[in-house]
C-alpha cells in the first residue's frame, strides 16, 4: 500500500465515521495498520469507531496507543476524554481526571476557551468526588487565567463567587489549606463587587464573617472583616455582634471589647451578644447579681456560646448557688461538642469549675460527679489546683485513704501552694483535729490571705477547738469577721456570726441583723431563719418577724418550709387569726406529716375556728402519733364534751387518769 493509498484509507474511514458505518470505518483503518502499524490517525479512528459500537475497551486500547505513539497530540487525549464520560464504571473517575490534566496542558498555550472548557469539567469532576482542595486549586488557575486575559472585574467577581459555592461544603471546621483558599475567595469577592454598599455584597460580607468566626486561628482576619463591614453597614448589626461573640470567647476582656459591647447595646437593646457583654462587665466589677440577670437573659438569645455559660457559672459561684452552677456548666460543655485547639481550654475550665460546684454542694453523690468531672479535664495530673480538687472530692465521698494520700503529694511536690494547705487542713477539720486545722489554716492563709473560706474554716475550727478559742474574740469572731468582709455572699459566716453575738456576746440585736442576713443569702438555711424569727420575737419586733417568715412561705415550694410555716402559723393562733393559722399549720404538716406538736397546734386552730369535728381529728391524730401528749387526749376529751359525746368524754378523761391521777384539768372535765 503506497503513501498514496494509505491516505485514501483514512480519509474513507474518516467519511465512514460521519456517516455512522463504524465497521466499516474499522475495515479501512485495518487496513492502514498493516502497512504502516504505528500511523496515529488509524489508532484514533479505530477508538472512534469502537467507541460507537461500545466496544469500550478496544477503543480504550486504541487510544492509548495513540497516545504512546504521540503525546502531545490533541485528539486521542479528546477521544479518551469522551470514552471516559460516557463510561458509567466508578473506577475511570481517577484516570479521566489525569485526562482532563493532560488536556490542560496541550491547550494552554493554544485554545483558551477549550482549555477553559475542560477545566470547567475537571473542577466538576473534583466536586463530586468531594477533592476540595484539587477544586480550589484548578478554580484558582482559572480565574488567573481570565485575569492574564484582561476579564471584566464583574466576570472575575462571579468566579469568585462561584469558587465560594464550589467550597462551602468543604468546611469540616478544620484548618487547612482549602480553606485558606476558601477565605482567599471570600476576600476577592467581597472586594471584587460592582454595587457596595448593596443587598448581594451584604449577603456575601456576612457568610465571609461566619465562614472565619469557624477557624480559632483566624482572629486577626475575623477582626479585620468585622470592622471593615461595620465601615461600610453602620446600621447591621451582624458583624459587631459576631465581633462581641469573639471578644466573648477570648476569655480576655480588653477596653476595646467594652466599647463594642455598648456600641451594639445602644444599636441594639435586646441584642444577644450585647446583654451577654453587658453581664462579663458586671462579673468584672463584682456586681454578680446583675451580672446572672443580663448572662441568663442574653443567653436566652444567644445560647451556642459556652464562654457565657462558663461565665454566668462563674458570677453564680460567687453568691454560693453551686447548683445553678453545675447546670450553667452543664450547658456550656454541651454547647461546647467536641472541642479542638482553644476550645480544649475551655472544657478544662469548664470542667474545673463544675467539680468546684458539686464539691461545695458537699454530699456523696456530688462528690462521685465531681470525680468524673474531673476525670475528663485532659493533663488533669499536671495541675496541682485541680488534684487538689480531687483530694476535697475523695474527702465528701468519705474515702479518706485518697485524700490524705493527695495531700501528703502536694504538701511535698508543691509546698508553696495554697490549696495542698488548705486540703490539708479539710482533711484535719473532719477528723476533728483542730490543732493540726489551725496550723494549716494558717499557713493556707499566709500563701492566700484573700481566700475567705479559708478564714471560714479557721473561724469554725477555733468554734470547736474549745470554750477559749470559741469566746476569744481575736480567734473565732475575727476570722468570721474577715471572711465575711472578704465573701459578703456566704451565708453560713454570718450564721455564725449571729451564733457568737447571742450565745457569747449576748447582743441580740446585732445577732439578729447577723442571721437575717444569712437567711436574705441562703433561703434554705432554717437555722438562720428560725434564730432570726426568734429574736425579734424577743426584741418585741414582730413586723420583722412576719416579713422573713412571709418572704420564707412565698418562695417555698409546696411541702418545704415547715419551719416558716408553724412560726407563722402560732404566730397566727396567738393573735387571734384561727383561720389563717389553719393554713398555715396545714402547709407545715405537708412538709412533715408525722410531727404530732404541729397536729396539736392544728387541733387548736380550728377549735378557735369553732371547727369541732375537724378539731377533734386533728387532737386525735396527735395523741396518736404520740401516746405521751396528755395535752392532746385532753383537748380531744373536751371537744367530746362539747360535742355532747359524754360517755366518750368521760371514758377519755378516765384513761388520762390511769396515767396520770393528779391531771387536774381531766378531773375538772
Amino acid at each position: 500500500m503506497s503513501n498514496k493509498e494509505v491516505k485514501a484509507a483514512l480519509k474513507s474511514a474518516r467519511d465512514a465515521i460521519r456517516n455512522k458505518e463504524y465497521k466499516e470505518a474499522l475495515k479501512h483503518c485495518k487496513a492502514v495498520l498493516k502497512q504502516e502499524k504505528n500511523n496515529y490517525n488509524a489508532w484514533v479512528f479505530i477508538g472512534l469507531a469502537a467507541a460507537e459500537l461500545d466496544q469500550c475497551d478496544q477503543a480504550k486500547g486504541a487510544y492509548k496507543k495513540a497516545i504512546e505513539l504521540e503525546p502531545n497530540q490533541l485528539l486521542a487525549w479528546q477521544g479518551l476524554a469522551n470514552l471516559y464520560e460516557k463510561s458509567n464504571q466508578t473506577d475511570v473517575k481517577g484516570d479521566l481526571a489525569e485526562v482532563y490534566q493532560k488536556l490542560l496542558e496541550l491547550c494552554e498555550s493554544g485554545d483558551k476557551q477549550k482549555w477553559c472548557d475542560v477545566c470547567n469539567k475537571l473542577v466538576e469532576l473534583y466536586h463530586q468526588e468531594k477533592k476540595y482542595l484539587e477544586v480550589a486549586k484548578t478554580w484558582q488557575k482559572l480565574i488567573q487565567m481570565k485575569q492574564e486575559e484582561g476579564a471584566e472585574k464583574a466576570e472575575l467577581h462571579q468566579l469568585w463567587k462561584k469558587m465560594i459555592q464550589l467550597l462551602k461544603d468543604s468546611t469540616q471546621n478544620k484548618y487547612n489549606k482549602t480553606e485558606q483558599l476558601l477565605l482567599t475567595a471570600f476576600e476577592h469577592a467581597v472586594n471584587s463587587a460592582d454595587t457596595v454598599p448593596g443587598e448581594d455584597h451584604q449577603n456575601l460580607y456576612k457568610d465571609f464573617i461566619q465562614c472565619l468566626s469557624k477557624f480559632p486561628h483566624e482572629t486577626a482576619r475575623l477582626e479585620k472583616a468585622c470592622k471593615d463591614m461595620m465601615v461600610l453597614y453602620p446600621t447591621v448589626s451582624y458583624p459587631l455582634e459576631v465581633l462581641c461573640l469573639h471578644f466573648v470567647q477570648s476569655g480576655t476582656l480588653s477596653e476595646e471589647a467594652l466599647h463594642y459591647f455598648s456600641k451594639l447595646l445602644e444599636m441594639d437593646a435586646s441584642s444577644g451578644p450585647g446583654i451577654i457583654g453587658f453581664g462579663i462587665k458586671c462579673l468584672q466589677e463584682k456586681k454578680y447579681k446583675e451580672a446572672i440577670k443580663s448572662l441568663t437573659e442574653g443567653l436566652q438569645k444567644t445560647s451556642q456560646c459556652p464562654a457565657a455559660w462558663h461565665y454566668l457559672a462563674e458570677a453564680q459561684m460567687k453568691i454560693h448557688k453551686h447548683r445553678d452552677a453545675v447546670l450553667s456548666c452543664n450547658q456550656a460543655l454541651e454547647a461546647l461538642g467536641t472541642p479542638e485547639g482553644p476550645s480544649l481550654r475551655w472544657k478544662n475550665l469548664i470542667l474545673q469549675l463544675k467539680a468546684e460546684a458539686l464539691i461545695k454542694i458537699a454530699d456523696a453523690d456530688a462528690a462521685e460527679e465531681a470525680i468524673k468531672a474531673l476525670e475528663q479535664i485532659v493533663d488533669a495530673s499536671s495541675d496541682p489546683v485541680v488534684l487538689a480538687i480531687r483530694g476535697q472530692a475523695y474527702l465528701n465521698k468519705g474515702l479518706m485513704d485518697q485524700a490524705s494520700k493527695i495531700s501528703q503529694e502536694l504538701l511535698l511536690s508543691h509546698p508553696d501552694l495554697a490549696e495542698s494547705h488548705a486540703l490539708e487542713g479539710f482533711i484535719h477539720y473532719s477528723q476533728k483535729n483542730y490543732k493540726q486545722a489551725e496550723r494549716s489554716f494558717l499557713n493556707a492563709i499566709e500563701r492566700k490571705a484573700e481566700t475567705a473560706e479559708y478564714h471560714h474554716y479557721l473561724g469554725l475550727t477555733y468554734w470547736f477547738m474549745s470554750d477559749e478559742t470559741k469566746k476569744d474574740k481575736g480567734k473565732a469572731l475575727t476570722q468570721f469577721l474577715k471572711a465575711a468582709k472578704l465573701d459578703s455572699y456566704l451565708g453560713s459566716v454570718f450564721c455564725y456570726l449571729g451564733n457568737y453575738y447571742r450565745d457569747i456576746a449576748g447582743d441580740k440585736s446585732r445577732a439578729r441583723g447577723c442571721y437575717k442576713k444569712a437567711f436574705e443569702l441562703d433561703g434554705t438555711d432554717k437555722e438562720s431563719g428560725t434564730a432570726a424569727v426568734d429574736l425579734s420575737v424577743q426584741l418585741g419586733d414582730m413586723d420583722t418577724a412576719l416579713s422573713i417568715l412571709n418572704e420564707a412561705t412565698e418562695k417555698a415550694s409546696p411541702g418545704t418550709a415547715k419551719w416558716a410555716w408553724l412560726h407563722r402559723g402560732l404566730y397566727y393562733l396567738r393573735t387571734g387569726q384561727p383561720s389563717q393559722a389553719v393554713a398555715d399549720l396545714q402547709a407545715a404538716l405537708r412538709a412533715d406529716p408525722k410531727d404530732s406538736n404541729c397536729w396539736e397546734s392544728l387541733g387548736e386552730a380550728y377549735l378557735s375556728r369553732g371547727s369541732y369535728s375537724t378539731a377533734l381529728k386533728s387532737f386525735r391524730k396527735a395523741s396518736e402519733l404520740n401516746p405521751e401528749l396528755m395535752y392532746s387526749i385532753y383537748r380531744a376529751a373536751a371537744v367530746e364534751q362539747i360535742l355532747g359525746k359524754y360517755e366518750n368524754a368521760i371514758a377519755t378523761y378516765q384513761q388520762i387518769l390511769k396515767k396520770t391521777e393528779d391531771y387536774v384539768p381531766a378531773l375538772k372535765g
